[in-house]
Order: structure tokens, then sequence, then C-alpha cells
């Protein structure tokens, strides 16, 4: 399948790196030129055990870019996968996740046929349907669960390992509405995971 992953820092980059060894073709998206580069050049912009090697034999799997249109009109599936750190008063700073639902929702409107976002940032629960699922219909003129899906995709990585909790999770969590995102996530996405 075709899979664009916006953010490629620490979720994003594994994230997508690990779908490019199981056969998928990723596109990443992220503002930072630098990380863009590095992608590209097959050189991580993190360090996590295991990824560079992975980066190497699967280099003709992905790229990465800052343009939406490019890879959302390219790809199947969208993850967002962007930060999402805390304010001064402890509360999630959801300024990211509302960019790139607005890139998101823009590039869907030219897009013809079904495609599912799934959201992989840590956000507070209702995130998805109360901020998310609004900006993406608003700026796509498109209905969530009818024109696009959309659903939940929690991540449990931990850096230092995040490779191996990718390959070997203890169980997927999948939050979703509608029967094809639900379809698309557990038959194309991960079907070959062994855990419930």
């Amino acid at each position: 399948m075709r899979i664009s992953i916006i953010g490629s820092g620490y979720v994003g980059l594994v994230t997508g790196i690990g779908f490019s060894e199981l056969n998928h073709h990723i596109i990443f998206v992220d503002v930072d030129e630098a990380k863009i580069k590095a992608i590209n050049s097959k050189k991580p912009p993190i360090y996590e055990r295991g990824l560079e090697e992975l980066m190497k034999k699967n280099k003709d799997r992905y790229y990465a870019t800052t343009d939406y249109n490019e890879a959302i009109l390219n790809s199947e599936l969208t993850f967002i996968c962007v930060g999402t750190p805390s304010n001064p008063d402890g509360s999630i700073n959801l300024e990211y996740v509302k960019s790139a639902s607005e890139e998101i929702g823009k590039a869907l409107k030219k897009k013809d046929g079904f495609h599912v976002v799934v959201v992989k940032s840590t956000v507070l629960p209702g995130t998805t349907e109360e901020v998310i699922k609004p900006i993406i219909e608003e700026e796509s003129g498109k209905v969530a669960f009818k024109d696009f899906g959309l659903a939940m995709n929690p991540e449990f990585l931990r850096e230092g390992s995040a490779l191996d909790d990718f390959f070997n999770p203890d169980r997927i969590v999948i939050g979703v509405r509608d029967e094809m995102s639900k379809s698309i996530l557990e038959r194309a996405i991960y079907r070959n995971f062994k855990c419930p």
C-alpha cells in the first residue's frame, strides 16, 4: 500500500521505515528541510538501533518531501505523527496536529476516491472527532466516514527499542467508525502482525 506519514520525528520515522520493511511504499512529509535531506540521503535524523540498516535495505520504498499534495495525492492512507508538546500549564499543544489536519484537508479537496487518515500522535480522547475531523471536513469539503476514513491508532514505541516494539507489539489498538477504514487497517496494514 502507498502510505504518507506526516511528521518524520521519532514515531513517524520508525513507523514509516517499519512499514517499508513490510513492502509498503512510504512518503514522509515534514516542514524541517534538514530531516527531509537526511531521509532522502538514507540517513536517520535520529538514533534508533537498527534504523539506519533498515533505511538502507528499503531505500527504494520511501522518500521525503515538504509537499502535502504530492504525498496525499500519491498515497491511499495517511498517518498523522506530528509532535504534541506540553504547554506551560501542562496541557497538550495541538498546534502541529491542527496544522497537519488543515494541510491534509486542502490536499483531500483535490483528490478523488477514498483516503484514510489515521491519527498516531499522542492526543487526548475525543481529539480525533472534536478537533481533527472538523478541520479536515472544512478544508476538504468532504464528510468523514463517507468521503474519507478517519481512525485513531495510538503508538506504543519506546526509545531505544522502537523498531522491536513496532515489529513485535503486545497489542494494536484501532479506534474506527467506518467499515472501510477498519478493513484497510486490519487487512492491508496490520494483517501480518501476530498480536491482539
